[in-house]
Formats: structure tokens, sequence, C-alpha cells
């Protein structure tokens, strides 16, 4: 995922105006650093619905990169998640489906079955996949939440807060395969059988707003209605969140004149692309007497249109000491963006491999060179 920073403080309000005036809370972010543009009792402990899902798909995805589960392995549904009840993919006690159709009941269906059946495949029961969802909840910093379910119907001791759904969504959104589920507005399900089951995405704006492709919706009377949102444009991505809308129409409304709101007063300055040289690192008594730094990521400067580009600079700075042994992925230096004179961001610069510590012999020869040289 790109690496970008906002060039000046973020204002709490668009201007002094609520983007999103029939919201209990919500928020609006810069998916990459989570610099917020917006927000509105952002912290908020409130109940928040089918949102829940977002970290119920982050740890499906999770497990998916770590090799735990695949796609296409086939998930078991239970008698206990077959049950439940509310917006469902009809799933029946015994019936079998892949993960990745699993994923698409979840993130376009909002299925609370499927949500459950995941649970139990990824940790052998909802109660532990629910603790697993708090410790990563507690790892990200998430201090406003407490699941109590995976898939947020109503129950005692559930609830999150605007600005740590936020959170969770610009996780879920390092994994870029995501949004082939999030982002659908229609699909099917069991589609080469008797039943095919229809999916249409609760999530109207990945259909109806340009560059909007996830993330997910919810809805409880006690919650009203609510969505986490994402959008890209011209290389910006955003995060709005909304809880505690009165309908559909207002919801995805306000979301839209957040993302409006963003994409129109803001843009992006790039400063290095992925794969460009950064530099060199120098490695006292290391196999290697010196290591190349490459940009592994898009690094990026979020600023207001209209703000002189020329404002902004950057430079690298390396540690002026680093001995072997090191470790791939060992801060070695930090990329340090000014506007003017002011530090706006440092961004940690990493290895980018192993270097072991260089034998007697390779050292030797290395200081003869050095002296004839």
């Amino acid at each position: 995922m790109a690496t970008t920073v906002l060039a000046e403080e973020a204002p709490k309000t668009a201007g002094g105006t609520d983007l999103a005036p029939s919201a209990r809370s919500a928020i609006l972010m810069d998916a990459d650093t989570g610099t917020v543009i917006f927000e509105k009792n952002s912290h908020d402990q409130l109940p928040p619905a089918s949102i829940t899902k977002i970290m119920t798909m982050l740890l499906t995805i999770e497990a998916i990169d770590s090799g735990k589960l695949k796609l296409t392995d086939k998930v078991r549904t239970s008698e206990y998640a077959a049950s439940m009840g509310g917006s469902q993919i009809f799933l029946e006690p015994g019936e079998e489906m892949t993960v990745d159709d699993m994923l698409k009941g979840i993130a376009m269906a909002s299925g609370n079955d499927a949500s459950v059946a995941m649970a139990e495949k990824i940790a052998g029961s909802e109660e532990a996949f629910v603790q697993q969802m708090n410790e990563r909840a507690k790892e990200l910093g998430m201090k406003d939440t407490h699941f109590a379910n995976c898939n947020g119907l109503p129950v005692e001791n559930h609830y999150s807060s605007a600005h740590d759904i936020a959170l969770m969504s610009r996780e879920l959104l390092k994994h870029s395969g995501i949004t082939k589920y999030t982002g659908a507005y229609q699909d099917y399900l069991r589609k080469d059988t008797e039943k095919p089951f229809w999916l249409v995405n609760t999530n109207k704006l990945v259909r109806f707003y340009s560059g909007a492709d996830g993330l997910k919706t919810g809805y409880t009377s006690e919650a009203k209605f609510c969505l986490s949102a994402t959008a890209m444009k011209d290389g910006l991505r955003t995060v709005a969140v909304v809880l505690g809308e009165p309908n559909t129409k207002t919801r995805n409304a306000e979301v839209s004149s957040m993302f409006d709101y963003a994409f129109g007063q803001y843009t992006m300055k790039p400063l290095y692309k992925a794969g460009d040289q950064l530099g060199s690192l120098k490695i006292e008594k290391g196999e290697v007497a010196e290591l190349p730094l490459t940009a592994t990521q898009n690094y990026s400067v979020l600023m207001r249109k209209g703000a002189k580009s020329d404002e902004f600079r950057h430079e690298l700075l390396m540690a002026k000491e680093v001995k072997a042994p090191i470790k791939a992925g060992q801060s070695v230096g930090k990329l340090v963006v000014y506007q003017g004179n002011e530090v706006i961001k440092e961004f940690d610069i990493q290895a980018p491999q192993d270097v072991n510590k260089a034998g007697w012999w390779k050292l030797f020869k290395r200081t003869t060179s050095n002296l004839f040289d």
C-alpha cells in the first residue's frame, strides 16, 4: 500500500461545516496514513451492527495470507451457524461452501450465517474467534471497541466507534484483494445448482459513486443505519464512516458528500514510487559493505489543492553506524518530509534483507583491498 502524509494539520471539521449532520458519529480519513480530515463524535462507543464483519473479513484474509486457509477450502456449516437470523445467505446445516464463496456472502450479502461458519472454521468456535477479534482490535489500537460476536447482531457489551472502525477498515484495505468482494455489485452463490442465490451488494455506493469499492454496511434498530465506505480517485484512497444515520438515502448522501470533500480539497504529490532508489546503507563488518535501499512502496504527500508544491522537501537520514548482523525489516534510517522548516512526517526506512557478519578472511581481504585502492 502506498504511504502518504497530509502536508498540513487536517481540520477536524470541513471549514466549520458538518459533512454528516444526520449521523450520530462520523469520520473521514486518508486511508494510507490515517490522517483525519473530518470527524464528529468519532470516539463515541456505539453499536456497530454488521460493520463488525470488517474484523471478521480481516481475520479471514489474514488466515489466507498466512497459509492457514485457502480460498478453495471447504467450510462446513454447523447447526448453530445456520440458525443465525437477520441478513443471511440461508446456509443449511451440513452445507459446504468454499472460503471464496463465504467471503462473497459476508461482504456483499452481510451473511450472519456465513460469518459464524467462517469463525468456526478459523478458530473452532465463535467464542474463540471473538477472542481473536478483540486481540486484533487491541493490536490495531482500537481503544473504543469490544466485540461480543462476529456478525454484529444485537448483544450486550458489543460496541465500537467511528474512529476504530476506520482503523480496522484501513487495515483490511492493506489486503488489495478484498475489494474484489466488497466492490462487486452483484454475483451468484450456488451458481451451478438447482438453487442459485443472487447476491446484490448492500452498499449501493459501489454502483452509484465513481471509485467506491467497499466496505461494509450495517443496520439494527438500535444502531440505525451505518456504513464504513471507501473510494479511490487520482491515487487518493479515503475511508468514510457514519454511524446512527436515520435511513439509507441520508447515509449514502452524507458519505458521498464526505468523499466529494476529500477529492475536491486534496491531491497527491508523489515523493518516490515503489522500486525507486533511495540511497545506500554502509554496513560495518557485514558480508556486504554497502546495501542499496529501494522504495518498497509509494511515498506521497497529501496536500490541499492550491498549496505550493515547492513548500515541501524531503531528505533521507541514514544511521551513521550500522554493524552486522542486521535483519530484514530492521530500522536503518528515516525519510523526513518538511513543509517549509517544519517536519510534517517521518517514515521509517527498513533493511530490505538480512546481512550476516563477515568472516575474518573476507574482512581481511576487504581491508587490504582498501589499502591498495
